[in-house]
């Protein structure tokens, strides 16, 4: 290996010294020649310097110099590699891009950054990474005011614009603009997940979604916003995160033009005009427009309540809900009407409350044109017409149609008895 190196070196050595010659060669006739007329001494020079050129590409017509070069050039038409990795077996056209290519083995990374203390194995790969503190993007793209730190992901970008999807499933015929996302897609098909965390066992369909949540185990937050010092995991959640700061909200309803600062808070939102609803309860068979909507659901169904007061240690199956209860301890309302200014611990009892200023019943049952001042009024009246009951009783199975009920109904079962009823001639014997 040694032997070969200092070949290598000679060689290198011997191509230096060659292109001295050349040049010196060169200036030797060019002042030679000056003594001469104008014209001649620009000929002349010309002349030798097309006649060093005279070794040609015969695919592509590209002149070199030496012949050394010519070959170098040529494995770019033929695809030879000859400098190979003893490691992985992936071949080079140059020695160069092999020596870059063993870092990724012995793990060497020369080019540190002086700002956050990550290292690279390329300097080219820390120049890009210093546009991430510089804020550079040198790469405009001409159909829109985006910007990019480098050409790969402004030319990735451009597919947006010109729609093109050269990569398909060849399971399914869905087609990808990018081959990683045809290669993220096919795990779908497969189920295959090789990368594995060490630490808690949670597999991963690619390495990068494996070194994101490695995070969580060492803590590392290492991109921090400069407006108020809160740090995050990865370089997408900062940007997300300082649109809070510059209030952007680069993403548009054309529905309704209402925007978003997070492109899948208008997908979601998207569903209220196109009325998908694509999660549904094996249960009672009830829809909800995103999945955490169901979980919280079928809660109804279990009688799940994970979130406990620790005053009184009544149980809730939302975690709002508890928050709520908790101004009943604190006190609390928050909520103020502007035309008495009569308070209230919940938004919704101060909706409730303002129709009997406005006197408004906007909301009419298509069945019986019955009106409410509210729409989950008019929802819970529906359910009449409906016949839906989707809450259900774990003592005795009977079910109800609001949640209200139920509860009126199970203290039956547990014999509480919170209010007296005034006695009636119905019962007076």
């Amino acid at each position: 290996m040694k032997h070969t190196e200092d070949t290598d070196k000679q060689t290198e050595l011997m191509e230096e010294n060659e292109e001295t010659e050349d040049l010196s060669e060169v200036e030797e006739e060019y002042h030679a020649i000056v003594n001469n007329s104008h014209s001649r001494i620009n000929s002349t020079f010309l002349k030798k310097r097309r006649a060093k050129k005279s070794v040609a590409c015969t695919q592509c017509g590209t002149s070199f110099s030496r012949k050394y070069n010519l070959e170098r050039h040529m494995r770019i038409h033929t695809g030879e590699k000859p400098h190979i990795c003893d490691q992985c077996g992936k071949s080079f056209t140059e020695k160069l891009y092999l020596k870059k290519h063993m870092r990724i083995h012995t793990g060497e990374k020369p080019f540190t950054c002086e700002k956050c203390g990550k290292s690279f194995t390329q300097n080219i790969y820390l120049r890009q990474h210093m546009r991430i503190h510089t804020g550079e993007k040198p790469y405009p793209c001409n159909k829109c005011v985006k910007s990019f730190t480098n050409s790969s992901n402004l030319k990735s970008h451009m597919k947006i614009h010109t729609g093109e999807k050269p990569f398909m499933c060849d399971q399914c015929e869905k087609r990808f603009s990018h081959k990683h996302n045809l290669e993220h897609h096919l795990t779908l098909h497969t189920g295959v997940k090789p990368f594995m965390c060490d630490q808690c066992g949670k597999s991963f369909t690619e390495k990068l979604y494996l070194k994101r949540h490695m995070k969580i185990h060492t803590g590392e937050k290492s991109y921090a916003c400069d407006q108020c010092e809160k740090s995050f995991t990865g370089s997408a959640y900062l940007k997300i995160h300082t649109r809070i700061h510059t209030g952007e909200k680069p993403f548009m309803c054309e529905q309704c033009e209402k925007r978003f600062s997070i492109k899948t808070r208008l997908q979601l939102h998207m569903r209220i005009h196109t009325g998908e609803k694509p999660y549904a309860c094996d249960q009672c068979g009830k829809r909800f427009t995103i999945k955490p909507s169901l979980e919280i659901h079928m809660r109804i169904h279990t009688g799940e309540k994970p979130f406990m007061c620790e005053q009184c240690e009544k149980r809730f199956s939302i975690k709002k809900n508890l928050k709520y209860h908790m101004r009943i301890h604190t006190g609390e309302k928050p909520y103020a009407c502007d035309q008495c200014g009569k308070t209230f611990f919940w938004p919704s009892n101060l909706k409730k409350h303002l129709t009997i200023h406005t006197k408004e019943k906007l909301y009419s049952c298509s069945e019986c044109g019955k009106s409410f001042s509210l729409l989950q009024s008019l929802h819970q009246h529906e359910k009449i017409h409906t016949g839906v009951r989707e809450y259900m009783c774990f003592k005795c199975d009977k079910t109800f149609i609001s949640a209200s009920s139920l509860k009126q109904h199970e203290k039956i079962h547990t014999g509480k008895k919170p209010y007296v009823h005034a006695v009636t001639r119905d019962s007076v014997s």
